[in-house]
């Protein structure tokens, strides 16, 4: 990556100008400290302590390579929603009964693999912010790009990723709206299950999520959830524990005729821009197995007055 350091950025360390001004993370610089040709002013090699000057022009080597691609990522054309793409960014909406990644038993048919076909004329290295599970539909981030990969990560370790669910429940929360708070952790004998404990207990970890339920009807229930901490399973294992598991979730409540799936959808994600800073919005609509669930239960299949 190629920068011209303009008047404003003039007379700083390179150390100042990554740090402060592209909100680079100590890891990244310290990547390009070691890297062979990482940081160079105008072709010629300099450390972190070189004064920018007006006109200079600032070489990055944050561009993938092509042996950063994994050799198990293999391009497949897939249908997958955009919905938002630039060089840093690519939000996507993925389809229920897709998995995000490749793993035993699905090398070609996740969104990795799809992709990496999209971004097939390029070196390409899937980088997701957020995963979902293979059965849960809507927004999820990738980044493009190794700068913006730290930095997205760093803003979701600070709270500033916002994720909006949408979750169709069997039951009807006591509490049309509020937070649950729990503990979680993997169930012992299993590596996939996940189980609510004490906060003592051997691998406890706090989860929080606000709701609030829009619809209800003969007692099933639409609500909008925001899980405030990214536990594994998090969603799905404190709606149960409420008595009110997500419908179609055969792993924590009851498979159902209506859905092959459990009926989950990240409908809304807000984040800040990894190279702009400005805070971005992206809402995937909802799927058809869930409208026609929602139209089914008489829940209305687009949700009322859905609160900012």
């Amino acid at each position: 990556m190629d920068i011209r350091v303009s008047p404003a950025h003039a007379g700083k360390t390179i150390r100042e100008f990554l740090t402060r001004d592209l909100g680079y993370s100590s890891n990244l610089l310290k990547r390009l400290k070691f890297s062979e040709n990482g940081i160079r002013v105008d072709g010629q090699w300099v450390t972190v302590r070189h004064v920018l000057r007006e006109g200079e022009v600032l070489s990055l080597a944050v561009e993938d390579r092509p042996e950063d691609v994994s050799p198990y990522l293999i391009p497949s054309d897939l249908p997958l929603g955009i919905l938002y793409e630039d060089a840093w960014i690519t939000a996507v909406n993925k389809p229920p009964d897709m998995p995000a990644h490749p793993s035993q038993g699905h090398h070609l048919d996740t969104a990795a693999n799809a992709l990496a076909y999209r971004y097939r004329d390029r070196v390409y290295v899937f980088r997701p912010v957020n995963r979902l599970d293979r059965d849960t539909s809507g927004c999820m981030l990738t980044s493009n790009t190794k700068d913006a990969s730290y930095k997205m990560y760093a803003a979701m370790t600070e709270g500033r990723i916002a994720k909006r669910y949408l979750a169709v429940l069997d039951g009807i929360p006591a509490e049309r709206a509020g937070e649950i708070r729990s503990y979680m952790r993997r169930k012992p004998d299993s590596v996939i299950e996940r189980e609510e404990c004490s906060p003592d207990a051997d691998g406890a970890k706090l989860a929080v999520t606000r709701y609030r339920v829009l619809a209800e009807s003969d007692g099933r229930s639409l609500v909008l959830c925001s899980p405030l901490t990214g536990r594994t399973h998090q969603l799905r294992v404190q709606f149960a524990g409420i008595g009110c598991p997500i419908t179609g979730d055969s792993l924590y409540g009851t498979a159902s005729p209506l859905i092959p799936r459990h009926a989950l959808h990240s409908w809304q994600t807000t984040f800040p821009h990894p190279m702009t800073g400005e805070e971005m919005t992206v809402t995937a609509p909802l799927p058809a197995d869930m409208t026609a669930l929602l139209a089914s239960l008489g829940l209305p299949a687009e949700p009322p007055s859905l609160p900012e």
